[in-house]
């Protein structure tokens, strides 16, 4: 199978006159996107992380770095200094390219970016399938976000996948707007390289900004996550050369799946399912499946395999493999082996299997939310809230949110002050993850006969009278 260098290769070679990323006012060729990617063999790092939103400079380390094979670890700017120092002291990085203030403060080299794009190219190595392409760090259950190790070989079968199900093509103009340190950013940048489609970059999401966007570059091509498309319904805008749009990352609310399809009533309207650790395509429900099927959430596929580990109709956890499912976690041997088992990845999500093959997503095995797109393992939360001397007990679960799908939920027990708590948590944790209600009780939190805590208990009156237990 073919590296990570392959996709600029060919574009560069093939398509060098035409125009490959708009990025605000700067608009680079193939041709320079290619002579730009060739010169980050000069820099001389292991390790490199890269911290900031969607830039010109982010999609080429992307291309470049394990193209050149350097391992990049993409860090999410959204997350507190603490929980970036720790991620940056985990990966062991030799060398920081960075868009952030706050970089300076990490402790590890920065990168003169420009002038090292400005230098002489160099050819690429080839690179082993199997060699380690980036570490994306995820939430993890014990408290510590876990990194997940990404090959060459898993971030081109994703790509290859995604091909085959969208038809990726060199008239395509693609809206890259969900953040390049999340999957759901990268799920396409080498899918879209490969047959040199034009990339516009977005640094963030406004809805304002996106409507414009789309109007003045002609987008064809999209993916959102719910809570951005609950925006853009919103406001009024052109989207008239909109032809295809994926969302993913979340589950969508069947009213707000309904108002997409409407605001789209013509259009390739898909939803994609599936998660980091498979890089990060599994599933997809075409548009014509919304019709038939609009709670599933698709079928494998081509080149993935997918099974409930249940009776078709019953619900069980779902397993996951193929080329596209990763090598491992970084530094974490027993995580590893609990989640890789006998070829297969253990997504920790319960489905069940209709007797069509369609996938229903029913609950998570996993203590997490996904508030926003974004993953948030309760474990996490809670760790920090018991920190605080006023707090006895703590349960954190996510509760329905319309607009961000789950919310962030914790019940203590002591004597604290919700917003004492929360400004607490907001020290030590990226927005997304501090508790939108703190809500303090006196008596203590139920528990099993064995004392273990029954979240479940706290968790069910809030999603009472729905066919999911996820946002």
């Amino acid at each position: 199978m073919s590296d990570l260098s392959w996709p600029i290769a060919r574009a560069a070679r093939l398509f060098g006159g035409d125009v490959a990323v708009v990025d605000g006012e700067r608009t680079v060729t193939y041709g320079e996107l290619g002579r730009r990617v060739r010169a980050l063999g000069g820099l001389d790092a292991a390790r490199v992380g890269y911290l900031g939103p969607n830039s010109l400079a982010h999609m080429e380390c992307w291309l470049g770095l394990p193209a050149f094979g350097k391992v990049l670890v993409d860090l999410n700017y959204r997350l507190s200094l603490e929980e970036l120092r720790f991620m940056v002291q985990d990966a062991e990085l030799d060398a920081l390219i960075a868009d952030d203030p706050r970089a300076a403060e990490l402790g590890v080299p920065l990168v003169d970016y420009e002038a090292l794009v400005a230098g002489p190219e160099h050819a690429f190595p080839g690179v082993d399938e199997n060699t380690v392409a980036a570490i994306s760090y995820t939430g993890g259950t014990t408290g510590r976000p876990k990194g997940v190790m990404l090959s060459h070989r898993n971030l081109v079968a994703n790509a290859l996948h995604n091909l085959a199900v969208t038809g990726h093509a060199r008239a395509d103009r693609w809206l890259h707007v969900c953040p390049m340190f999340h999957v759901a950013g990268t799920s396409n940048v080498f899918a879209c390289t490969w047959v040199g489609a034009r990339s516009v970059l977005l640094p963030r999401f406004e809805p304002a900004a996106v409507l414009r966007a789309i109007e003045a570059h002609g987008i064809t091509h999209a993916v959102f996550v719910p809570t951005m498309l609950a925006m853009l319904l919103e406001h009024d805008g052109n989207v008239s050369s909109l032809r295809h749009m994926q969302y993913a990352a979340s589950p969508i609310s069947p009213e707000l799946q309904r108002r997409v399809l409407e605001w789209l009533p013509d259009r390739d309207v898909v939803q994609f399912y599936g998660m980091t650790e498979a890089a990060p395509t599994v599933t997809r429900l075409s548009r014509a499946d919304h019709d038939t099927r609009p709670s599933s959430m698709g079928v494998p596929v081509p080149g993935v395999q997918a099974e409930v580990r249940a009776p078709v109709g019953e619900v069980g956890e779902l397993w996951v493999r193929g080329p596209n499912v990763m090598l491992g976690y970084w530094k974490r041997p027993e995580a590893t082996a609990a989640a890789l088992v006998d070829g297969w990845y253990r997504t920790g999500d319960l489905a069940r299997e209709d007797e069509d093959g369609y996938f229903y997503m029913v609950d998570r095995a996993k203590d997490m939310i996904i508030t926003g797109g974004e993953n948030v393992y309760s474990v996490e939360v809670e760790a920090v809230l018991s920190r605080h001397p006023d707090v006895d007990e703590v349960a954190v679960f996510g509760v329905p949110d319309e607009r961000w799908g789950e919310a962030v939920h914790a019940v203590v027990v002591g004597r604290a002050d919700p917003e004492a708590l929360r400004a607490h948590c907001r020290a030590a944790l990226a927005g997304f993850k501090v508790p939108r209600v703190i809500e303090v009780r006196d008596e203590p939190l139920p528990k099993s006969g064995a004392g273990k805590l029954l979240k479940h208990v706290l968790r069910a009156p809030y999603w009472e009278g729905r066919d999911r237990m996820v946002g």
